[in-house]
């Protein structure tokens, strides 16, 4: 089982020292996709990187500008361009003329209620690998597409920690939603950031990760039994999507059912691709739809 961490001491408005380099401001946009809302991070002090500027919220816009009162903001930066993360970027630019980094919006559907920012583009398409620095510290892009095509990660090399978007968070494993979404893709970011040894995982949404190893560990191996339970339904006779997310999800908030069937689409595209499953019936560009009927490969 995933050691899920869900418990966060904040209020929404509020700027909190979360660790020497890093402040958290807390937007007040809670879900059953955000969680308690989405966490915009401040690095360094005095001359300052803004991570995830999050919802279009007045509110959320204030509350960032108090906390960053006196300082400069030196980047702004987006792990992707789903609507809870990257609108603010804008009118944060506007008030303060720090220049956006991230990656464009990728004109693909994303397939469930997180929906795109449809025609995001920042100043700067930051490159894998590419460095930020300010006074005492450090940020490194790592490109971890998966849950979106265009999301990045961002190391704060001063305390071998990670922004992690959604490419993981500690309350909930995450939403990998074709077409935008690509398993095959999200298998390979996660293997990329278990490399990487990190001691701190600060997602967008919840609380951190501090025992990153074991969590990683187990994070990827749900989503190696959710391919076990989806072969063992195919090759029980069940052929479609919408009645294997009900058994396969019981337990879950029947309000994720959605997401859930369309992260067991992004399974099943993955295993038709390594040549365990076939599919037929409708289809999208980028292979089989969430209307699919599929088999076992004979």
């Amino acid at each position: 089982m995933i050691p899920f961490v869900r418990d966060m001491s904040f209020a929404y408005g509020a700027v909190d020292q979360v660790s020497p380099l890093i402040r958290r401001v807390v937007a007040e946009n809670p879900g059953p996709f955000t969680y308690l809302g989405t966490g915009t991070y401040i690095v360094g002090a005095g001359e300052v990187a803004v991570i995830d500027p999050g919802p279009l919220m007045d509110a959320h816009l204030a509350a960032l500008l108090r906390a960053i009162e006196g300082e400069r903001i030196a980047a702004i930066l987006t792990t992707h361009t789903h609507i809870d993360h990257s609108p603010l970027a804008r009118p944060l630019k506007a008030l303060t003329g720090a220049m956006v980094y991230g990656r464009a919006d990728p004109a693909t559907p994303c397939g469930f209620e997180e929906a795109n920012e449809a025609h995001f583009r920042p100043d700067v398409e930051i490159a894998d690998g590419a460095r930020l620095t300010g006074p005492g510290w450090t940020l490194e892009a790592i490109a971890t597409p998966g849950h979106a095509s265009n999301h990045v990660a961002y190391a704060l090399i001063e305390e071998k920690a990670l922004f992690s978007g959604d490419h993981v968070m500690g309350w909930s494993t995450t939403v990998v939603s074709p077409p935008d979404g690509d398993m095959g893709d999200y298998y390979a970011s996660l293997e990329k950031i278990r490399a990487r040894d990190f001691h701190t995982l600060w997602p967008t949404h919840g609380p951190p990760v501090t025992d990153v190893a074991p969590f990683l560990a187990a994070y990827r191996d749900h989503r190696l039994e959710r391919e076990r339970q989806i072969l063992a339904e195919l090759a029980a006779g069940q052929t479609r999507i919408k009645p294997m997310v009900e058994a396969m999800y019981a337990a879950v908030d029947p309000r994720l059912h959605p997401a859930a069937a369309h992260s067991v689409l992004a399974h099943l595209i993955h295993l038709t691709r390594i040549g365990q499953v076939v599919s037929e019936g409708p289809a999208s560009a980028d292979g089989p739809s969430i209307d699919a009927v599929f088999h076992l490969k004979s």
